[in-house]
């Protein structure tokens, strides 16, 4: 089974979220457990432990780690990403996220349209970066990097 069955996400210590964010939180983690495709690869020969996974998320002296459990708790291993590469499209992330939300407020579907494209497409750019940020330490399809980016972009506020 390869899959994340449950997830965890340590924000304390940070910033308090926005409404807005909060939703997309719980929408994020809501669609990940519902379908998602993660899968550890093997290493020096060692067995691949097996899933489905627990995964916890916090961010540690500027850095996303992510320990990765099975589904009885016991423990497989932890993924150390940099925060660096994630910078500038969380940053832009965030910015197209808020403008979306106040567009959603007061302009028209077309207007809103193509902004909600513009949130899209740097949401891919996020999770392609997630995607090779993890390449050798684990596997994800594209509708599982997107939704881990955005819980990443969520956690990255205030770092």
């Amino acid at each position: 089974m390869s899959r994340i069955c449950h997830i965890d996400i340590d924000d304390s210590g940070l910033p308090p979220v926005t409404p807005e964010m909060e939703q997309e939180r719980k929408v994020a983690v809501f669609d990940l457990l519902e379908d998602n495709s993660f899968t550890l690869p093997a290493r020096e020969g060692r067995a691949v432990p097996e899933g489905p996974y627990r995964l916890a998320m916090a961010i540690r002296d500027r850095r996303l780690v992510v320990e990765v459990a099975q589904e009885s708790g016991a423990r497989v291993g932890e993924l150390h990403l940099s925060l660096g590469p994630f910078k500038q499209v969380v940053k832009d992330y965030d910015q197209i996220c808020a403008s979306y939300f106040e567009a959603v407020k007061r302009l028209p579907p077309s207007q809103i349209e193509a902004i909600d494209m513009a949130r899209r497409g740097i949401h891919n750019e996020g999770a392609r970066v997630l995607q090779e940020r993890l390449e050798g330490k684990a596997e994800i399809d594209l509708d599982t990097a997107r939704r881990l980016f955005t819980l990443i972009s969520v956690l990255n506020r205030g770092v």
